[in-house]
């Protein structure tokens, strides 16, 4: 894996603000990887070792589906996460994704 391209996933992450979420597919496509939601989804895997801090559990998959909780401490704690910030979660899936969903293409337009 491309470190370089991980650490431009992680930087993107990071500007997610409190209380909104976004998938791998959109960061992907931000950084002009379009296809590469799953490497986005690797380097949400190994974000817990990066520094700063980096909210993964605000990245979900296109539907808004917590696809990946198993990642977390516990199966709970990216749930826990969201719902801490406001975000309302049911069956695994952010209710209303389309509602807090964050677009890197819109928000971080030049």
């Amino acid at each position: 894996m491309d470190k370089d391209f991980f650490e431009q996933v992680y930087q993107v992450v990071r500007l997610i603000p409190k209380g909104r979420a976004t998938s791998y597919g959109a960061i992907a496509a931000y950084l002009g990887a379009k296809g590469g939601a799953r490497v986005v989804g690797y380097a949400m895997n190994a974000a817990h070792t990066a520094k700063p801090k980096v909210p993964a559990h605000r990245v979900v998959n296109r539907t808004g589906l917590l696809s990946g909780k198993h990642h977390f401490k516990t199966p709970f704690a990216m749930q826990e996460a969201l719902e801490k910030e406001g975000i309302t979660v049911k069956d695994d899936k952010i209710a209303h994704f389309n509602n807090v969903f964050w677009d890197p293409m819109e928000e971080l337009k030049l």
